[in-house]
Protein backbone atom coordinates (compact mmCIF):
# COMPACT_ATOMS: atom_id res chain seq x y z
CA UNK A 1 0.00 0.00 0.00
CA UNK A 2 1.22 3.68 -1.40
CA UNK A 3 0.06 6.67 1.13
CA UNK A 4 0.42 9.56 -0.60
CA UNK A 5 1.14 12.57 1.29
CA UNK A 6 -0.10 16.32 0.39
CA UNK A 7 2.43 18.86 -0.67
CA UNK A 8 3.48 21.35 2.17
CA UNK A 9 1.80 24.73 1.28
CA UNK A 10 2.84 28.29 2.70
CA UNK A 11 -0.44 29.80 3.25
CA UNK A 12 -0.58 32.37 6.20
CA UNK A 13 -3.84 33.37 7.72
CA UNK A 14 -2.78 37.09 7.10
CA UNK A 15 -3.09 39.43 4.52
CA UNK A 16 0.43 39.58 2.43
CA UNK A 17 2.66 42.70 2.84
CA UNK A 18 1.48 44.06 -0.54
CA UNK A 19 -1.37 44.87 0.99
CA UNK A 20 -1.50 46.70 3.90
CA UNK A 21 -4.68 47.19 6.47
CA UNK A 22 -6.10 50.27 6.35
CA UNK A 23 -7.36 52.13 9.16
CA UNK A 24 -8.89 55.26 9.85
CA UNK A 25 -9.55 57.22 13.03
CA UNK A 26 -12.26 60.20 12.92
CA UNK A 27 -11.94 62.52 15.67
CA UNK A 28 -15.24 64.63 16.29
CA UNK A 29 -14.10 68.08 16.88
CA UNK A 30 -16.35 70.49 19.55
CA UNK A 31 -15.55 74.17 19.98
CA UNK A 32 -14.06 75.17 22.85
CA UNK A 33 -17.37 76.35 24.28
CA UNK A 34 -19.06 72.70 24.17
CA UNK A 35 -16.09 71.38 26.07
CA UNK A 36 -16.06 73.73 28.88
CA UNK A 37 -20.25 73.19 29.28
CA UNK A 38 -19.51 69.61 29.29
CA UNK A 39 -17.21 70.69 32.39
CA UNK A 40 -19.71 72.56 34.41
CA UNK A 41 -22.37 69.99 33.13
CA UNK A 42 -20.29 67.05 34.71
CA UNK A 43 -19.22 69.12 37.59
CA UNK A 44 -22.70 69.61 38.66
CA UNK A 45 -24.09 65.77 37.95
CA UNK A 46 -22.70 63.09 40.44
CA UNK A 47 -20.30 61.08 37.82
CA UNK A 48 -22.10 57.27 39.26
CA UNK A 49 -25.24 55.28 39.22
CA UNK A 50 -24.69 54.89 42.67
CA UNK A 51 -23.73 58.83 43.85
CA UNK A 52 -27.16 59.60 41.58
CA UNK A 53 -28.83 57.04 44.07
CA UNK A 54 -26.99 58.23 47.05
CA UNK A 55 -28.15 62.32 46.21
CA UNK A 56 -32.25 61.64 45.45
CA UNK A 57 -32.28 59.47 48.54
CA UNK A 58 -30.55 62.24 50.63
CA UNK A 59 -33.70 64.77 49.84
CA UNK A 60 -35.62 65.70 52.35
CA UNK A 61 -38.67 63.70 51.13
CA UNK A 62 -36.88 61.20 49.43
CA UNK A 63 -37.75 58.97 46.27
CA UNK A 64 -39.94 56.96 45.31
CA UNK A 65 -39.13 53.23 43.26
CA UNK A 66 -40.71 54.83 39.78
CA UNK A 67 -39.16 57.85 40.05
CA UNK A 68 -35.80 56.30 41.12
CA UNK A 69 -36.60 53.92 37.91
CA UNK A 70 -37.42 56.80 35.54
CA UNK A 71 -34.24 58.56 36.65
CA UNK A 72 -31.96 56.01 36.32
CA UNK A 73 -32.82 54.05 33.97
CA UNK A 74 -32.76 51.16 35.66
CA UNK A 75 -35.70 48.38 36.43
CA UNK A 76 -37.71 48.04 39.87
CA UNK A 77 -36.11 45.02 40.83
CA UNK A 78 -32.35 46.70 40.20
CA UNK A 79 -33.61 49.49 42.58
CA UNK A 80 -34.31 47.32 45.48
CA UNK A 81 -31.00 45.17 45.19
CA UNK A 82 -29.34 48.49 45.14
CA UNK A 83 -30.86 50.40 48.05
CA UNK A 84 -30.20 46.49 49.53
CA UNK A 85 -26.41 47.60 48.66
CA UNK A 86 -26.04 50.89 50.02
CA UNK A 87 -28.00 49.12 53.29
CA UNK A 88 -25.12 46.38 53.73
CA UNK A 89 -22.48 49.62 52.94
CA UNK A 90 -23.66 51.29 56.55
CA UNK A 91 -26.46 53.24 54.82
CA UNK A 92 -30.12 53.66 56.78
CA UNK A 93 -32.67 54.10 54.58
CA UNK A 94 -36.31 54.78 55.99
CA UNK A 95 -38.81 53.22 54.24
CA UNK A 96 -42.20 55.68 54.54
CA UNK A 97 -45.87 54.48 53.26
CA UNK A 98 -47.81 57.36 52.87
CA UNK A 99 -51.45 57.43 54.60
CA UNK A 100 -52.84 58.22 51.77
CA UNK A 101 -52.10 54.79 49.82
CA UNK A 102 -49.60 55.85 47.57
CA UNK A 103 -46.08 54.70 46.95
CA UNK A 104 -43.67 54.26 49.46
CA UNK A 105 -40.65 56.19 49.62
CA UNK A 106 -37.52 55.83 50.34
CA UNK A 107 -34.82 58.38 52.08
CA UNK A 108 -31.28 57.89 53.64
CA UNK A 109 -31.53 58.68 57.21
CA UNK A 110 -28.01 57.92 58.33
CA UNK A 111 -24.87 57.67 56.30
CA UNK A 112 -21.96 55.28 57.74
CA UNK A 113 -18.85 57.22 59.61
CA UNK A 114 -16.08 57.58 56.93
CA UNK A 115 -13.37 55.31 58.22
CA UNK A 116 -10.01 56.98 59.60
CA UNK A 117 -7.04 56.58 57.58
CA UNK A 118 -4.07 55.03 59.84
Amino acid sequence: MTTQTKPATNRSRSKPASQPAIRTAVKARRSPKADSDAKVENAAKPQTKRAQLIALLGAKTGADIEALSKTLGWQQHSIRAALTGLRKAGFEIARETPASGGAARYRITARPEPVAAQ
